[in-house]
């Protein structure tokens, strides 16, 4: 019998399609817009223009994309310091869309559209949406926020041009969420996946059965999930839950996705060259081998990004993918290297511990981590959502539950952490990116 993977990948596997080109081919594509951006690039941007002269490096000295690592790299910090247009390589006469995303020094990071951006992004969300199984004839409730936010607006403008349903309801309003989802016959929700997992705990609450619903799959994307979150999703909500990448620096949802196979995220680069690096001696690593993921931009006009240092952390995947798509694949990422926090020697991943938590059953994907320091150490304090059964249970399967989250951590991180067990619906939803981490080490000092 067919797997999904197989079915869709027959169905939607167009001779003219980019996701299937030879990879010789895509090769020499690649080669020939890096050499065109690094052009515009230098000629109009001049940060990047000095970080070449001081390399001693012209355009003319590229010959293809085996030459990209002699390429600087670009940083977010970039953008702060050249905020809000500097490193624009387009005239605002020809910019026909701004983009903000939150900055932590107050300034936002600013990106920048033409025409011919918005259509690229359009096509990249398009194959996205195709990838993942939908098509005309969907209705896609569009719960990621509109505004200067990149995500909503990706999506709307990806799921309309493939000609489906789209209800641009954005973020909030969680009663009203889960009404037109029940009445308008949603098929497709994209949003935040702690989103989500918030919808489906009201809708529990209103005495919705969202698996009774013709709802089949959810786009999640702009924060880190593990897969047992995925796992918690599909069996709550009896949809497929597929994951989406972007950033805004980029250019916005639909850097990649999953395919239906579900085994890692094409990555579209025939516009976005995917590079891993060791994020300690910034070298270049081989497919397959883990390290912070460097995206450059080969094709944006307003804004060309190259070499950006993501801060994700993801690797290559070497084997082809069922579906057939020549594109190359890069892990689920779950895990930045700026989320790492150090707590007395030991480096600590937030999804580290939420993998940990999930595995332990009788536990909510809800969870707060809490890092706080006394006496000149640090301490860990994991408050975590614990089900209405075990709750409402005597006070042994509360106890049972809290050691057994205490060795799952314990192997997982090799420290010893406070676990704090709380009732359903007691750590604050988030209607945008969960705030999983609050420090407050340095508070007082």
């Amino acid at each position: 019998m067919s797997t999904l993977c197989e079915v869709v990948a027959a169905r939607f596997q167009p001779a003219s399609s980019p996701d299937y080109v030879p990879r010789e081919y895509l090769r020499e594509l690649q080669s020939a817009r890096l050499r065109s951006i690094v052009e515009r690039t230098y000629e109009r941007v001049q940060l990047f223009r000095s970080r070449m002269g001081r390399l001693g490096l012209h355009p003319r000295d590229l010959r293809g994309i085996e030459d990209l690592a002699l390429l600087p790299f670009t940083t977010k910090a970039d953008l702060r310091d050249t905020y809000p247009f500097g490193l624009f390589a387009s005239p605002m006469d020809e910019v026909v869309r701004l983009h903000a995303s939150s900055g932590t020094t107050g300034k936002p990071i600013v990106v920048a559209y033409t025409q011919a951006d918005l259509a690229i992004w359009t096509n990249v969300m398009v194959r996205t949406f195709a990838a993942q199984g939908i098509h005309t004839g969907d209705i896609v409730q569009n719960a990621y926020g509109y505004g200067l936010f990149t995500g909503g607006l990706g999506a709307h403008c990806g799921a309309e041009a493939l000609g489906a349903t789209v209800i641009p309801i954005s973020g909030g309003n969680t009663d009203r969420q889960i009404m037109v989802m029940k009445d308008f016959g949603v098929t497709v929700v994209c949003c935040t996946p702690s989103y989500f997992l918030h919808l489906l705990d009201r809708a529990r609450e209103l005495g919705v059965d969202v698996r009774s619903l013709p709802l089949r799959v959810g786009v999640f994307g702009a924060e880190p999930w593990t897969e047992s979150m995925r796992t918690r999703i599909e069996e709550q909500g009896g949809i497929k839950a597929y994951d989406i990448y972007g950033l805004s620096e980029i250019i916005g949802p639909g850097v990649a996705g999953e395919c239906v196979c579900q085994t890692g995220l094409h990555v579209f680069e025939d516009h976005f060259y995917p590079e891993i690096i060791d994020f300690e001696t910034e070298r270049p690593v081989k497919d397959g081998v883990e390290g912070e993921l460097v995206l450059t931009t080969l094709t944006k006009s307003a804004m060309p990004m190259i070499r950006y240092r993501t801060r994700d952390i993801t690797r290559i995947l070497t084997e082809a993918c069922p579906c057939g798509r020549t594109m190359r694949r890069i892990q689920k990422i779950s895990r930045r290297s700026d989320d790492m926090f150090i707590v007395r020697g030991v480096n600590v991943f937030p999804s580290q511990i939420e993998t940990a938590l999930l595995d332990v059953e009788g536990t909510l994907p809800h969870y707060q981590i809490i890092l706080t320091r006394a006496q000149g150490l640090d301490e860990i304090e994991v408050r975590v959502e614990v089900t209405p059964e075990v709750f409402s249970d005597k006070i042994g399967a509360l106890e049972g539950l809290h050691s057994r989250l205490i060795e799952a951590l314990d192997r997982v991180l090799g420290l010893r952490v406070r676990i704090r067990l709380v009732e359903p619906q007691s750590i604050q939803r988030s209607e945008g990116k969960a705030k999983r981490v609050i420090d407050r080490r340095f508070e007082d000092q």
